[in-house]
Parts: C-alpha cells; structure tokens; sequence
C-alpha cells in the first residue's frame, strides 16, 4: 500500500516548539502582549498565525527570522520512526507529504532531510511545499493518509477512497468528521493500519 504521511504534528512535535518561539517573537520582537487565541480557526497547518492574531507582515517576518532554527530543535514523536520501518518492512510504500517551504535564509528542504536522518525517519520519497495534498494524494495513488491538518484530512477524505487518520493534537481535538479516523499515538496508528489491512 501507498502511504502518506505529513510531517509537522504528525511526526514532530512541532506545537510544543512553535509555541513559545511564537510567544517569544510576540513578546520580545512585537513588543506586545502575548495572547493566544485558540477560538480562531485552527483547521489549517499555519495555526499559530492565527492563534497568535499576527497579520501578514507579521508572519512573514516571524518565519523568516524562525522558521529554520525552530525545524532543527523539533521532537520526533514517541514511536514514530519505529512504526514507519515496520510499515517500510512490510512493503509499504511511504511518502512523506508536508507544506513545509524553503525560505531565502535557510534551506528548509536540506534541514528537513537531515532531521529525517537523524531521527531514522525512513521513506521512499517527499515532497515539499504541498499546498494541495489532495492532488499529491491523487497522483500517488495513496491508500493511507496521516496528517495532523483537519482541512487537509477532510478534502483527502471527501475526494478519494484513502483511508484517512487525522494524527491528535490541541490544534484539531474539537474538529470531527465521521470519515476520518483519530489516532492517539503512533502504536495506536500502527494497531488501526494492521486491522485495515
């Protein structure tokens, strides 16, 4: 089977590093107070823009002085490079799909790749900048789809036959759909795919 993948909140953690470096950029580098707002919609992979209220000048200059440093200092979450070699072993295919972006200041595909490496992330190819996942899910014939994005869950499961696993976060908890499956943790991922299979 053909597996997809997202990166951010699926296999990283990236909600506990983001945070206080989004609070740190509001406090220190915006001279504001600091408040977060998770009533804001919250269904996009660019969450903390919206949690943190900043407007588009904002953000641009928060992931551009950040976006690169904040990769490098991410968590891989328990378990999950162990479940995608078991997966890998199994013969599936995985392809990690994440709207992660280069940026002029950092080579954002180079730290990515070596983070994979250094957390034994395996996988059989990536694709950066995926803004439509749901195209990358088309013409991948994937079977299987992770991610931590309701709106990107939610189109890959109205669209196609891929079975869909929305990865828990804060971010996502009160977003349901009755054709997306929620996972706790990678061994419970791991325990759902095997009984689809």
């Amino acid at each position: 089977m053909n597996i997809g993948i997202d990166i951010d909140d699926t296999i990283s953690e990236t909600f506990e590093t983001l945070l206080p470096y989004s609070q740190k950029y509001t406090i220190e580098d915006l001279q504001k107070k600091s408040i977060i707002n998770m009533k804001n919609d919250l269904s996009s992979h660019l969450y903390i823009v919206y949690m943190n209220g900043w407007n588009e000048d904002e953000a641009v200059e928060f992931w551009n002085k950040y976006y690169g440093e904040i990769l490098k200092k991410l968590n891989i979450k328990k378990f999950a490079s162990d479940v995608i070699a078991k997966l890998k072993q199994k013969g599936h295919k995985i392809y990690l799909i994440t709207a992660r972006w280069d940026m002029k200041v950092d080579n954002i595909r180079e730290i990515t790749k070596e983070w994979l490496k250094n957390n034994k992330v395996e996988y059989d190819d990536i694709f950066f900048n995926a803004d439509d996942k749901l195209q990358l899910v088309k013409n991948n014939e994937i079977d299987i789809f992770i991610d931590d994005s309701f709106d990107n869950c939610k189109k890959i499961a109205d669209n196609t036959n891929a079975k869909v696993y929305i990865m828990n976060s804060r971010i996502n908890e009160a977003l349901e759909d009755n054709k997306i499956q929620r996972v706790y943790s990678w061994p419970h991922l791991y325990n759902l795919i095997e009984e689809e299979i």
